[in-house]
């Protein structure tokens, strides 16, 4: 790279400098000098340069001066500012005017040569670090999915592929991503196997080894932050969002709260939100919400909304847990509904508990199996990542959060469950009442392929409502998707690689919960 990288260098001492020019042209770089500031402009605009070093005391036009006329003839270019004056007046103007870097007087070679560096070698040298740190994480990582591991092992696990996930996306390494890919694939066969051989037993033996799940959330998690704190808290429950677009939006947050905790906790079956997020309201699995509140659960083939009584299970669970402050709920499932959430939520300091429930990624994800565009957008992991972030970035509920930022509170960012980009088609046949899920069928007669699944047989076991004698629950592993033998290969084609959730695998089951304060 570096007998291809030219250097414009700027400064009135220029001859004082040949140790460094002659160190920098040994290097295999190109500089080209000057003296004054009318100079470089000219030798800029008539040249193409890498980087420019640039004095910031010359003769006639100044350092800032140069600086902010190359700046307006290519703002891509990275400046060095140069100067003898400590000033911080100076430094502020500088980097005020988005220099790339700012050295004090007197420079030795190095100091020069790391810059070019740290400005334009940059993304290789960090992509090879990175490239060569997993390949010796990746023996790390296979070791573990030969151990036996628990349900907190499992989020170890889960945490340590997507951070190389989110590396390797960056440092733009397409082979070892492919390797990754493949052993996140290996990780989420492993891990349906093991909420197969226990997901039935937590349920049954909640004190025993059981992870923290939808239904304890509130009762283990929310509630002693409630009782050890008295600031208000608000709990937003992000619908939908996953641990890596957590790992994506979470720079952002952290700019205006410290983070107190990340964690996660595991979905319960199915990963669906009328499930999974009734739970988290009511504390109590769907089974149970359906025996203690006739008439409110609404069955998988109902046309009525499936999440309509949540306040109403949340005020339940609030009161059996003996919680007696002020609280209120809020579900914002449009652009409008967010702006009057900014605008108003200051207001909400006066309760104890504010749970606001935010809509916007869930209808992401289901966008992208009716939307082209959306499609396009959100082709692969990296750009749904990106769509989440531009959200977060431009949405008002991140006015939310800076107003907040400026108040004593407690603020947990939490999620009912994940999704998965399904890819692999899994024949089912069931009666015409079944539910249309892709990822999970509810139903009397359901055909399926055995490897393909997580069958319960008894829905009790899984403390899962019934409709019907003989009911059943098929959860799909992996990044499968249930698809009927009539018009197979058009929906195939229509659902591959689209985002899906209901069923088992890492991205759905193992989800973040964010305790946040004031910094």
């Amino acid at each position: 790279m570096t007998d291809k990288v030219s250097i414009l260098w700027a400064d009135d001492e220029i001859d004082l400098l040949k140790p460094h020019l002659i160190f920098l042209r040994e290097k295999g770089y190109e500089v080209v000098t000057t003296t004054n500031g009318n100079d470089a402009l000219v030798k800029f605009a008539q040249n193409s340069f890498d980087i420019v070093f640039l004095d910031e005391n010359m003769p006639g036009l100044s350092g800032l001066e140069t600086l902010n006329r190359i700046k307006n003839l290519k703002s891509e270019i990275p400046v060095v500012m140069i100067t003898k004056s400590e000033e911080e007046t100076i430094m502020e103007d500088a980097i005020g005017s988005k220099i790339s870097d700012y050295l004090i007087k007197p420079v030795n070679p190095n100091q020069i040569l790391l810059s070019i560096k740290k400005n334009l070698e940059n993304k290789r040298l960090v992509s090879e670090k990175t490239s060569a740190a997993y390949q010796q994480e990746f023996r790390s990582l296979a070791m573990m999915l030969n151990e036996r591991l628990d349900h907190a092992t499992w989020t170890e696990l889960y945490k340590k592929i997507v951070y190389w996930e989110l590396e390797l996306n960056s440092a733009k390494d397409s082979g070892l991503y492919e390797v990754l890919v493949q052993q996140k694939s290996e990780a989420n066969n492993q891990f349906c196997r093991f909420v197969e051989n226990n997901y039935l037993r937590w349920l049954k033996e909640p004190d025993k080894d059981a992870p923290i799940m939808s239904h304890t959330l509130f009762k283990k998690k929310v509630l002693p932050v409630l009782t050890t704190s008295k600031k208000p808290m608000f709990v937003f429950l992000i619908d939908n969002l996953r641990y890596d677009q957590w790992k994506v939006i979470q720079p952002l947050v952290i700019e205006r709260f410290r983070l107190k905790s990340e964690e996660t906790y595991y979905s319960i079956l199915p990963t669906a939100t009328q499930f999974a997020r009734n739970a988290i309201f009511a504390g109590l699995m769907p089974k149970y919400i359906d025996e203690r509140f006739p008439g409110k659960w609404e069955p998988d083939d109902s046309d009525m909304g499936k999440n309509l009584q949540e306040e109403a299970f949340l005020a339940d669970q609030l009161k059996r847990l003996r919680f007696e402050g002020k609280f209120s709920y809020s579900k914002i499932i449009s652009h409008r509904d967010s702006t009057e959430l900014a605008e108003r939520i200051l207001n909400l300091l006066t309760n104890r508990l504010n749970v606001i429930v935010i809509n916007f990624v869930d209808m992401l994800s289901h966008s992208k199996s009716e939307m082209d565009m959306i499609r396009e957008l959100a082709d692969d992991e990296a750009a749904y990542r990106s769509l989440t972030l531009s959200w977060f970035t431009h949405s008002p509920l991140l006015e939310a959060l800076d107003k907040l930022s400026e108040k004593e509170i407690d603020i947990i960012i939490t999620t009912d469950h994940g999704t998965i980009r399904v890819q692999e088609p899994s024949k089912v046949i069931a009666e015409r009442a079944t539910n249309s899920n892709l990822r999970y069928k509810h139903g009397r007669a359901l055909t399926v392929i055995p490897k393909d699944v997580f069958m319960v047989n008894n829905p009790a076991e899984a403390m899962l409502p019934t409709q019907f004698v003989n009911d059943k629950f098929a959860f799909a592993k992996q990044d499968k998707f249930f698809v009927y033998p009539n018009n197979y290969n058009q929906f195939v084609n229509h659902y591959r690689n689209t985002l899906q959730h209901g069923g088992v695998s890492l991205e759905e089951m193992i989800v973040p919960f964010i305790h946040l304060e004031n910094k």
